[in-house]
């Protein structure tokens, strides 16, 4: 994994530990429907950024490399895009 995406992902993935845990504790606290929702949705916006970083990373290394050697791999790097971006039918 390259350094800089992995640093900024573990980042990510740990702002995300603390949302969900105060998630949980709205809920648990039956907080008002739409904070609980806003904050359900930030979350989502969290893992969409998360996501971001991640398929990046996939690009930058493995995908180049795939491509790089054709054939099959080739093959294989065009149906995990296709299933990143769920085009894959699946």
């Amino acid at each position: 994994m390259i350094d800089d995406i992995k640093k900024r992902s573990l980042h990510r993935a740990r702002i995300l530990e603390g949302q969900m845990r105060g998630l949980t504790k709205a809920i648990e606290s039956e907080d008002y429907c739409m904070d609980i929702i806003t904050q359900s949705r930030a979350i989502q916006r969290s893992l969409e950024s998360l996501n971001r970083l991640l398929l990046e990373n996939h690009l930058r290394t493995h995908v180049t490399d795939m491509f790089e050697h054709g054939g099959a791999e080739r093959d294989q790097a065009v149906g995990e895009l296709l299933k990143a971006f769920d085009f894959d039918g699946k």
